[in-house]
């Protein structure tokens, strides 16, 4: 697991850095003055530390646009400052926590893993899904029922899972298309037509066995039928 320190003095990082990495980490020390969302991006590190003496607009405005690219992982402030209004605004910036200095190291190193479980345990969860004996796990992009599984393409994963929140309910051909194709050049409706298609060639084994299948529900769109209605298939 790779932690990325950003600190205001490169060479002041290496205590830290060596504590982390006899923890069992690997850890990666850039600059404060350098963009860490770029290399957050390049390195996908499991949380990103702010080592500062003073949290500022810079790493308040890093912390805003690394949850706004979708990076979900822990981010610590380690601050030498305790003014309140620095807390709030690293938390209401998008960070997990704040440590005010000095702090012992027992103590980070302990709440940095319970942030670690904690994003582990929602990462977790959020990327499997289950209906009734019907599991779809994200992860490897594969679809379980009973000991059946069939492999799902990345763009057929998202369309069961979109089907998966509103069992036995149609969703409309054109919800579909705004949540998985919505603003994609060159793409139409019909784009559902065909991945819906796909998916009910992969699903023909599930149902065989005695699982949901994908229905058309005439006028209304497309549902995953869990109970055997009498639906268009």
């Amino acid at each position: 697991m790779n932690v990325l320190i950003v600190e205001d003095d490169i060479s002041a990082g290496g205590p830290l850095a060596d504590g982390l990495k006899a923890e069992g980490f690997d850890v990666t020390i850039v600059d404060g003055a350098e963009n860490p969302v770029e290399t957050a991006g390049a390195i996908n590190p499991c949380a990103v530390l702010f080592d500062t003496m003073a949290p500022g607009a810079q790493v308040f405005d890093a912390c805003r646009e690394m949850r706004r690219t979708g990076r979900t992982q822990p981010i610590l402030l380690l601050s030498g400052r305790h003014d309140a209004s620095d807390r709030a605004n690293g938390l209401n910036a998008g960070a997990n926590d704040f440590i005010a200095k000095p702090f012992q190291f027992n103590e980070l190193v302990e709440r940095l893993r319970a942030h670690l479980m904690h994003h582990n345990i929602s990462h977790d969860e959020r990327e499997r899904r289950k209906v009734g004996q019907l599991v779809l796990d994200m992860r490897v992009r594969q679809a379980f029922f009973g000991n059946v599984h069939i492999r799902l393409t990345q763009r057929e994963a998202e369309l069961l899972a979109l089907l998966m929140q509103n069992p036995n309910q149609p969703v409309c051909r054109g919800a579909i298309y705004d949540q998985l194709w919505g603003g994609l050049l060159g793409t139409s409706l019909n784009v559902v037509d065909v991945y819906i298609g796909y998916l009910r060639t992969k699903f023909a084994e599930i149902t065989r066995v005695g699982g949901p299948f994908i229905a058309t529900v005439r006028g209304r769109g497309f549902m995953l039928d869990m109970a055997g209605y009498k639906c268009a298939r």
